[in-house]
C-alpha cells in the first residue's frame, strides 16, 4: 500500500500547525500595541468581530452551511471557553503581570491539554511526548524568568493568567470531538461567533475606545481578528483533526521562542543569553514531542501502530 497520501496529509497538517504557531506568536506583539488603547473586553470583542466577519465571508464563498447538530456541543464549549473567556481573561491578566510571568503561567495550558486529552478523549501519552513537553516547559520557565520585570506581578494577574490556561485547555479538548463531525472551517467560524456573542457586553466600550484610539491600534485589532484568529484558528483546527490534542498542545511551546525573535525584530528588544537559551529549549522540546520512533521492521498490513505513535486517519476519519 502506498504511503504517499498519508505522508502528504502529514506534511499538510505540519504546515498548518506551523502557520498557527507563527501567527499566534505575532499576536503577542499586536496585543501589546493594541492594549495601550483598548481595554481587555473591547480588544477581545473587536478581535472576535473581525475574525467572525472574515470567517463568515469565507464560509459563504465555500457554501459551508451550518455544522451538524452533533458538533454543536463541542463548538459551543470551545467558543465560550477559548474564543470568549480566554481572550478577555488573558488580555486582562497581561495588564497586571509582566510578559515573562504571563508566558510562564499560560504555558501550563499544553500540560493540561495532554492530561485532559488522556482522561477525557483516551489520547495516549507516549514517552516522547511527555519528555518533549518537559523540555519545552523548562524552556518556557527560562524565558519567563528572564523576561520577568523584577517582581512587579500581582497575585490577581497570575490567577487571571492561570484561568486563561485552564480555559485554553478546556476549549481545545472540547473542540477535538467536534472536528470529527464538522469541518475545521465550520468549527472555527461558529466557535468565533459564540465567543463574539459572549463578549457583546463590551460593545459600548469598543465603540467609545475606537473613537479615540490611534489608527495603528485599531489596525492591530483588525490584524488580530483576520490572521491570528480567523486564519490561525482554522489551521489549528485542521491540524488538530489529524493528531492528538496533547501533541498539538505541545506544538504551541514554539510560541515563546518565536515571540522572543519577533520582539527582537519588530520592537528592538534584544534578548539576553538566558532568554535565547530558553527559546532554544522550547524548540528542542517541540521537536522531541513531534518525533516518532522509527520501527525496526515494516509493520504488517493492518498491524497495530508503533507504541506511542498516532495512527494515520482512515478515509472515513479524514476530518477527525
Amino acid at each position: 500500500m502506498s504511503t504517499a497520501p498519508s505522508r502528504r496529509a502529514g506534511l499538510l497538517a505540519a504546515g498548518a500547525a506551523t502557520v498557527t504557531v507563527v501567527l499566534w506568536a505575532s499576536a503577542f506583539v499586536s496585543i501589546r500595541s493594541a492594549g495601550e488603547a483598548y481595554s481587555p473586553g473591547a480588544l477581545a470583542l473587536g478581535r472576535l468581530l473581525s475574525g467572525a466577519l472574515t470567517l463568515g465571508a469565507i464560509c459563504l464563498v465555500r457554501r459551508e452551511g451550518l455544522p451538524p447538530r452533533a458538533a454543536w456541543r463541542g463548538i459551543a464549549i470551545s467558543g465560550l471557553l477559548w474564543f470568549g473567556f480566554y481572550m478577555v481573561v488573558l488580555n486582562w491578566g497581561e495588564q497586571r503581570v509582566d510578559a515573562g510571568t504571563a508566558a510562564l503561567v499560560v504555558n501550563v495550558g499544553p500540560i493540561l491539554i495532554a492530561l485532559l486529552g488522556a482522561r477525557l478523549l483516551g489520547d495516549a501519552l507516549p514517552p516522547r511526548l511527555v519528555t518533549g513537553m518537559a523540555v519545552s516547559f523548562a524552556g518556557a520557565v527560562t524565558v519567563g524568568l528572564s523576561m520577568s520585570g523584577g517582581g512587579g506581578s500581582s497575585l490577581f494577574g497570575v490567577v487571571l493568567c492561570l484561568l486563561a490556561a485552564v480555559a485554553y485547555a478546556g476549549g481545545v479538548v472540547a473542540q477535538k470531538p467536534a472536528l470529527g463531525r464538522a469541518s475545521a472551517l465550520q468549527v472555527t467560524t461558529f466557535g468565533c461567533l459564540v465567543g463574539a456573542v459572549l463578549c457583546l457586553p463590551f460593545a459600548g466600550q469598543l465603540v467609545r475606545e475606537a473613537a479615540t484610539a490611534p489608527g495603528s491600534a485599531t489596525l492591530n485589532v483588525v490584524y488580530l481578528g483576520v490572521f491570528p484568529t480567523a486564519l490561525a484558528f482554522t489551521t489549528w483546527a485542521y491540524a488538530l483533526a489529524r493528531t492528538t490534542a496533547g501533541r498539538m498542545g505541545a506544538t504551541t511551546y514554539a510560541v515563546p521562542a518565536l515571540v522572543v525573535l519577533m520582539s527582537w525584530l519588530a520592537l528592538g528588544e534584544v534578548p539576553g543569553p538566558l532568554t535565547l537559551a530558553g527559546g532554544a529549549l522550547c524548540l528542542a522540546g517541540v521537536a522531541v514531542s513531534r518525533s516518532r520512533r522509527r520501527a525496526a521492521a515494516a509493520p504488517e498490513p493492518g498491524g497495530a501502530p508503533e507504541p506511542g505513535g498516532t495512527p494515520e486517519p482512515r478515509p472515513a476519519d479524514a476530518r477527525r
